[in-house]
């Protein structure tokens, strides 16, 4: 879900194919989900992955939803809590209230949750936190860059949905400090699942320390290379192949490997996209990497035979 320096313009809802409704941002010309399917798109890319069976046992789930946005994320995971659920704490960070707003003055939206989820979106939308029973919950609105250093710093995360506007139209949240900045919050055995497969990320992601694996797609998805990506800190076995996930296969190791995977830079933590975007591009220019088309090339030949 969006969460950027910058104002998201004008909203619009469109419905996707699953029946759920989502938002299109005219400032970032990008929806917030896969028009096959909001809902589809949450369970597929962060539900599922997270595998929340393994806090069956009252180990505590601590989550960190970076780009809140409609809720659609925190949802899914909250309705996928096992039973009972386990002592649940939650960290969520986004700039504008409109789109949480916006859905919850949906019946459509309202009635496709629980009533126990459905209060959680409630009192995030009016107070910035929530509490039920053993769980508990806060949201910091404002830059996400900003934000994540207002979380304690004792504070880690056994998941992090990130789901912010794509790294070329919001390049900020997609940065190699910021990255570095979630990577340093994952516990041991910790995962990061997000809808991208950029190289640039997914490099980012590797040096500082994750193991990287491949998501599948989401019901009604037109099906691609790669789905999204599930970055996991060492300190747990792992199998390469699991509900939502595979092993990364060859091609995408070998996209690391070209100028796509030159990282977004933000050493000050305050840039805007423009200034991330024209040093990314100088830094490719000057780089003896593999150019991307030809990698783009020898795999559409090689995948035809």
């Amino acid at each position: 879900m969006p969460d950027c320096a910058a104002d998201l313009g004008e909203l619009h809802a469109y419905p996707t194919a699953d029946g759920s409704f989502s938002l299109q941002s005219d400032r970032f010309g990008e929806a917030f989900h896969n028009s096959a399917g909001a809902r589809n798109e949450a369970q597929a890319k962060f539900a599922l992955p997270a595998q929340l069976e393994r806090f069956r046992d009252g180990t505590p789930l601590r989550v960190l939803d970076v780009c809140v946005g409609l809720g659609y994320n925190s949802a899914v995971v909250l309705e996928a809590l096992p039973t009972p659920p386990p002592e649940l704490e939650w960290w969520g960070l986004e700039l504008d209230h409109r789109p949480l707003d916006l859905a919850l003055a949906r019946q459509d939206f309202r009635s496709s949750w629980s009533a126990s989820v459905l209060q959680v979106l409630e009192q995030i939308r009016d107070h910035g936190s929530w509490r039920q029973g053993g769980c508990n919950g806060r949201l910091l609105w404002g830059d996400a860059r900003t934000m994540l250093g207002q979380i304690p710093g004792r504070q880690s995360f056994d998941l992090i949905l990130q789901d912010a506007f794509s790294p070329q139209r919001c390049p900020e949240l997609w940065s190699e400090e910021f990255l570095a900045g979630l990577a340093g919050r994952l516990a041991a055995g910790g995962r990061l699942l997000t809808y991208s497969r950029s190289a640039a990320v997914r490099a980012s992601l590797r040096r500082n320390g994750l193991m990287l694996f491949s998501l599948l797609p989401a019901p009604g998805e037109r099906p691609g290379w790669s789905s999204g990506t599930m970055a996991v800190r060492p300190g747990a076995p792992i199998p390469d192949g699991g509900p939502g996930w595979r092993a990364l296969s060859l091609m995408e190791e070998e996209h690391l490997h070209t100028r796509a995977a030159v990282p977004f830079r933000d050493p000050s933590g305050t840039d805007d996209s423009a200034a991330i975007l024209r040093r990314r591009s100088m830094e490719q220019d000057g780089c003896s990497l593999e150019p991307t088309n030809a990698w783009q090339r020898r795999w559409r030949q090689d995948s035809t035979g």
